[in-house]
């Protein structure tokens, strides 16, 4: 009887805490007895405008009055922003020029300019050529103020995180969230995106390297990191875990309990 209620207390200590070495292992290479391995950097995401985009439009030239002019942040316009090292989001003033539902923004003197589908380095060059019918010498730097991922479920710190470069990689982004906890899945992490008017929903496996030479390695604006609950998470937020100490008080005064007969016994 005492064995057999020792041994269902190992069982369910076991299936509450036992995480293999295996499945908690970022990066594992493919071949067991060789780390070494070359991965070819075929190229690096570069973020392009979209609709709905905040930009940051600062234009130089020799005239400090036309300067100012163009360096006025619009009115009424507002936005989410998200410091990296602060897992609260709160609503901050005007910070940029939004680019409208057709692609564009509104300049002083020059008007609309599509931007859209643009790198920021592409989108000041047009500016500039733009500006040069009414500034000497004009340099325009533009950068995008609302790039933003989401990452959710098992990480340190879950939120929302402004990207300040305009570019951030699966691993960075995950750095950012604290890291993966002891009871995240790392073989099933979730990446959802909308791009062109389809979501896409993609499984990565972070203990194995493949995903470094996918589309999913650079994240885009708007991506959503979800990463699910191990089965080890789930039992110890459900009932097992509530009656566990239930039953290990049961077991105790059981073996003290024949214990002791027995020893009373004896005498």
């Amino acid at each position: 009887m005492i064995n057999r209620c020792v041994l269902l207390f190992l069982m369910i200590l076991c299936l509450t805490s036992c995480v293999s070495r295996k499945g908690m292992v970022y990066f594992q290479p493919k071949e067991k007895n060789s780390d070494i391995e070359s991965i070819q950097i075929k190229g690096s995401y570069t973020s392009k405008i979209q609709p709905g985009d905040i930009l940051s439009i600062e234009v130089f030239s020799l005239s400090p009055e036309a300067n100012q002019m163009f360096n006025v942040f619009p009115e009424g316009q507002m936005m989410q922003s998200q410091n990296q090292n602060s897992s609260s989001t709160e609503l901050t003033a005007p910070v940029g020029f939004l680019v409208d539902k057709d692609g564009t923004v509104t300049l002083p003197l020059v008007g609309k300019i599509t931007l859209m589908g643009l790198n920021t380095k592409d989108a000041s060059d047009t500016i500039t050529r733009r500006l040069g019918k009414y500034l000497m010498q004009a340099t325009v730097s533009v950068r995008i103020l609302n790039f933003k991922i989401s990452v959710l479920g098992e990480v340190a710190k879950p939120s929302v995180y402004t990207i300040s470069n305009e570019r951030v990689t699966l691993p960075e982004a995950l750095s950012l969230a604290g890291d993966l906890t002891i009871y995240a899945k790392r073989k099933n992490v979730l990446l959802i995106r909308e791009e062109n008017g389809v979501r896409e929903f993609k499984r990565i496996d972070l203990t194995k390297r493949d995903f470094f030479d996918s589309s999913y390695y650079y994240l885009r604006p708007n991506d959503i990191l979800y990463v699910e609950p191990s089965r080890g998470k789930v039992i110890s937020s459900g009932t097992a875990i509530v009656i566990l100490p239930t039953i290990i008080s049961s077991l105790s005064l059981l073996i003290l309990g024949y214990y002791y007969y027995h020893i009373t016994k004896s005498q």
